[in-house]
């Protein structure tokens, strides 16, 4: 009996230590506990001024599932936010002149992350721009030049899009819905259930999604720290100084170019994405500007 308590004594001190040591070796996972057990719900949002009625059940707890999503994507929101500070100085002005609300930027950022990407469907470029889409905005759209790829051009003519859209539906916010449905398939939608307000509306899991995703990005990237994004200044992407050259004529060797500015082939193309070949082919005389940065290669 007496080795029998000896070993149950031994075994309870043994089980014991094991949790206090695995408490000790795990302040990650405290951490997280205690993240989760404070409301990061925000009181009051809205999108271009159009207030979000959080009073609404349904629109609460989707606004709860893109938050915590994007608050648990912990590098996609890191390099969306480092991003942002190279982009966003490029967006912004484009959108106040053309008398866009500011809170589109965020749109952007649910497209692409801020970069240049390609979606499975062929969309392009930081606005994500279907081919035939671009070319009806202005853009030109072919194997030698792709200028959803410039983010000046891109962004002008997603502003084109969002004045189409807002004269057609009277509301900013389904505008951006209908960035992701259409404007075809945002317009059936409201003639089939009769209400005209987005947060009214049964759309597809996607664009359901859609402005809640824009909203959740704009609370996070607006407020970083509360939601435990600290990043310092110096770690957020900057822009450079570059120079505008205006090219009116064929480029036939794009790495000679390149040299002749004293910089090389890569940094040539990282600053003019949308140059898609090794040569610029210009029979027209069309002018082009590109881009060649003044240090920082």
């Amino acid at each position: 009996m007496k080795l029998i308590n000896k070993f149950t004594l031994l075994f309870t001190v043994v089980f014991a230590s094991g949790i206090f040591i695995f408490a000790a070796v795990n302040p990650d996972e405290e951490k997280d506990l205690k993240r989760e057990s404070v409301s990061i719900f925000p009181v009051k949002l809205d999108f271009a001024g159009e207030e979000t009625p959080l009073k609404i059940s349904d629109v609460k707890e989707r606004l709860d599932r893109e938050l915590l999503v994007n608050v648990n994507l912990h590098a996609s929101t890191i390099l969306a936010i480092k991003r942002a500070n190279r982009a966003f100085p490029v967006i912004e002005p484009i959108l106040k002149k053309n008398g866009i609300p500011d809170d589109f930027k965020y749109l952007a950022v649910i497209e692409s992350g801020l970069v240049n990407v390609v979606s499975p469907a062929g969309a392009r470029g930081i606005w994500q721009f279907m081919p035939d889409t671009a070319k009806e905005r202005g853009m030109e759209v072919n194997e030698n030049v792709d200028q959803r790829y410039d983010l000046e051009k891109s962004t002008e003519a997603a502003c084109s899009y969002f004045l189409s859209a807002k004269g057609k539906f009277g509301s900013w916010t389904l505008a951006a819905a209908s960035y992701n449905g259409g404007m075809t398939g945002v317009n059936k939608q409201i003639d089939i259930q009769k209400v005209s307000n987005y947060y009214d509306l049964l759309l597809t899991e996607e664009t359901s999604r859609y402005v809640f995703r824009i909203l959740a990005l704009k609370e996070i990237m607006k407020n970083p720290v509360k939601y435990g994004f600290t990043i310092a200044p110096e770690d957020l992407y900057g822009t450079l100084p570059t120079k505008k050259i205006e090219i009116d004529s064929s480029i036939t060797d794009l790495a000679g170019f390149a040299k002749s500015q004293g910089i090389n082939y890569k940094i040539l193309k990282i600053h003019n994405p949308w140059l898609r070949e090794t040569k610029l082919i210009n029979d027209t005389g069309k002018k082009y500007q590109i881009e060649i940065p003044l240090k920082g290669y």
